[in-house]
Parts: structure tokens; sequence; C-alpha cells
């Protein structure tokens, strides 16, 4: 592959929507997002592939294969970013499929089967506080109804933003892939957290993605005068709140031995004056993981304190689920395939967990997935910060070549070169190859 390439494509998009000293914002449907598209679409159409947006906005590259009929082996992630976030989160993915397919192009390979590359709408939460919309509309997940009264902090719903690129909300439901339409989908991305790192290996195979619950809590006090107001005649819905937070993180670290986290990463509070006893309070609350019995045992613990708070200090909590998704498990016979292909390139690999969501968990119900994982330095991620050196990239786009070229079958001299590699997967899974941690 040609590494320089890949980092000049990558410093290239990651222009787009960039602020110098603040990170980079290309928030979901933006002006900002949907030029990266056009950036991607035009360097697509350059390496040869068609394209196409579907209902939901994503981007489809297409290299097709000597035999157009059979189910495309794909690849990719995200363009949108969070705000002020960094250069590699999901754009990583993209880049690097793309200087893959420019790499099969430059030797001349064809493979069996058709290979395409997606760039995922909507994969960050922070436009409107849902995830990976766009590969949920792929895989056949979405419900429109929940989407249709969504706001961004503008005021513009996510039906408005759709008409903004062009979209149609009316046909959302269109994006949904046929069956059996794809064989195959990897996903690289960095890790974003500090495993791999801390312990000095090269590459992360993802064996399961954790998902989360995300509640809205609203706490009704009463407001009243900071001076004048007894501290045991209040109704401080802040305090209430507090004592929600505290609670969280104590049921979150009960569930230590299940990697299950949870977070209060929004608080909002009314009338917001020093001198006034808070009066409204809104909280959103994040709990994730891959034990759906584990995280349920904090849901129900939160339940519990509220009516508690409710008698003990005479607020009103309400609390209402934002959305709900189930752990992914991803499939055992692509992670033998991705550590096989670890030994034979001699990169070190461990088998890990992702604690946070991608569009991987949601295209493995709809067919074989893989996620390879490169360090993050630091484990920073979603901050101008970011980083993972071009060193660290092309260990993993090589290995998302080769696994890519493993299942679209490379023709060579009329016949295809799987039948060895596959030989190999299945003599992993008999133990006479071991991980290299």
């Amino acid at each position: 592959m040609n590494i320089t390439r890949l980092e000049t494509a990558l410093i290239e998009v990651n222009e787009i929507g960039a602020v110098k000293g603040q990170g980079i914002t290309r928030l979901a449907y933006s002006r900002e997002h949907w030029a990266a598209n056009a950036y991607f679409i035009q360097k697509c159409e350059e390496a040869g592939m068609s394209v196409s947006i579907d209902a939901c906005g994503n981007v489809i590259a297409r290299r097709e294969g000597s035999d157009p009929q059979l189910p495309a082996v794909a690849c990719g992630s995200h363009l949108d970013t969070v705000q002020h976030g960094g250069g590699y989160d999901g754009t990583l993915g993209v880049i690097a499929g793309l200087e893959m397919i420019r790499s099969l192009n430059d030797r001349g390979v064809v493979t069996r089967y058709p290979i395409e590359l997606i760039s995922f709408a909507c994969e960050e939460s922070a436009r409107f506080g849902v995830s990976t919309i766009g590969s949920k509309a792929m895989a056949g997940k979405l419900n429109p109804d929940s989407l249709a009264h969504l706001l961004d902090n503008e005021g513009i719903s996510f039906p408005q933003a759709l008409a903004a690129v062009g979209l149609d909300f009316a046909q959302i439901a269109d994006a949904r892939r046929k069956n059996n339409a794809l064989k195959a989908f990897f996903e690289l991305h960095i890790e974003q957290g500090p495993l791999l790192e801390k312990r000095g290996v090269e590459i992360g195979i993802v064996t399961g993605i954790a998902a989360p619950v995300r509640l809205e809590v609203t706490i009704q006090g009463q407001a009243s005068h900071s001076g004048t107001t007894p501290m045991n005649m209040r109704k401080d819905a802040l305090i209430g709140a507090a004592e929600i937070i505290t609670a969280l993180e104590k049921a979150a670290l009960e569930q230590t031995e299940h990697d299950t986290v949870a977070t209060a990463g929004v608080c909002e509070v009314l009338p917001g004056a020093m001198n006034v006893v808070p009066d409204w309070v809104s909280l959103k609350i994040d709990i994730r993981g891959t034990d759906a019995t584990s995280r349920q045992m904090i849901i129900e613990q939160l339940y519990s304190l509220f009516h508690e708070l409710e008698k003990k200090r005479g607020l009103q909590i309400a609390a209402r689920i934002l959305s709900e998704e189930k752990p992914v498990s991803l499939d055992k016979e692509t992670i033998r395939l991705l550590s096989s292909e670890c030994e034979a390139q001699g990169v070190t690999y461990t088998n890990m967990m992702s604690g946070a969501g991608h569009d991987a968990m949601n295209m493995a119900s709809i067919c074989k997935t893989g996620m390879i994982f490169i360090p993050s330095r630091n484990g920073i991620s979603h901050h101008k910060d970011e980083y993972s050196s071009i060193s660290q990239i092309a260990k993993g786009a090589a290995l998302l070549e080769e696994v890519v070229l493993r299942c679209a079958e490379e023709i060579r001299n009329g016949s295809t070169g799987i039948l060895n590699n596959m030989d190999r997967s299945i003599q992993d899974e008999s133990g006479k190859k071991k991980s290299a941690i």
C-alpha cells in the first residue's frame, strides 16, 4: 500500500471542518460533513468506482468483481465527527479503505467478489443524540418514527437536516440492504482507549461491542430564595441530581467485573442563578456494557433511588429512555481470520471488547463482520489531540487489505487464492496457532 498517499488523503479530508487549535467539526448532514463526502466521492470515482448515496445519506462506492452477481465484501466507517473532534475516529476507516482500492488498482488485482467502501451517515450522536443512524438504516434496524421529532441545538429537525442535503425523510427506510447483498463487512478504527498502547500491542481484534442505554432524567423541585429558605425546608432539584450522579457512579463500580460503565454527561439547571434554589434539572445518562443483565441492574438501582428522593426531598422525578441498544458479539470465524492474518504478518494482537459503539455493531446483523483496532495515543478520542502514528495506521491498513482480499477472492492466473488462506484459518481453530499476547 502507498502509505504516503493514505496520509495525504487523511490530511486533505481533515482540512474540511477544521479550525486551528479547536479540532474538526463535521456534524452529521452539515455542510462540512457533506463536503467531506464530496471529497470522498471524487476520489472514489477517480479510482474507477461507481458511487451512490442511499436514502439515509450513506455513501457507497463499489469496485466490481469478476462476478457482479455475487454479494459484495464491504469495509468502511464514517466521516462525521463530534464537535471539536479529531481526525482519526471514523475518518481513518474510510480513508484506509480508499487507499486499499487504489493499491489494488496499482497492482491490477481482480477479485471474484465485488468490493464496497461505505461512508456511513450520522455515526456520531453529537447532533441529534442518536448514534449509528446510517448503519441502522442499512441493516433495517431503524425506526423512522423515533427520528421524526429529533432536534439539534439550533432547533433543526432530523427531517429538515436530511432535506438540506437533498434527502427525503419519508424514504429513509429504502436504505435497507437486500438480503445477502453483502458477504462480509470490516471496519478499521482507532481504539479510543489506552489498552493497546499500555500493553504495547499493535492490533486489537474486536470480539464484541458494548451498547448503551441512554436516559433523560428530569428533576422538578421548587425555586426559593437561597438566603431565606432554611436548609431543611428546601426542594433543591440540583441536590437531588447530585445524589443521582453519585449513586450512578457507585452502581457502576459495583459492576466492574462486567466492564459496565455509566456517565452523566449532560446537566441542565434552571433558573441558574446563584441566589435561587434550583427549581428544575435535566440529566442525560449513558449506561453501557456487553452484559445486558449488569446494565439493567444499574438502571433498577437508579429507579429505586428516584422513589427514595421523591419521598425524602419532596421532588418529582421522571425518566425517559432515549435509546436502548443490544450488545453485539462479532462473528467467530471472522475473528479467527483476523487472528490468522496477524500471525502471518508478524504483528502482535489481542482479542478485546469495544466499550464504544460502532457501525460494525449494526452490520453484524446482516453479514459476517470483523473490527480492527489500532492504538490511540494516551487513549484520547473525540478530541482535537486524538492521534495514531502513520506506522500504526500502516499495520491496520495492511491487515484490512489482506482480509478483504481473502473474502473477495483475488483471482490469480484464472483461479482464486482463497483456499490456502481458508485452510490456514481452519488450522487456527484447531489451536495450532496462538495469539501473540
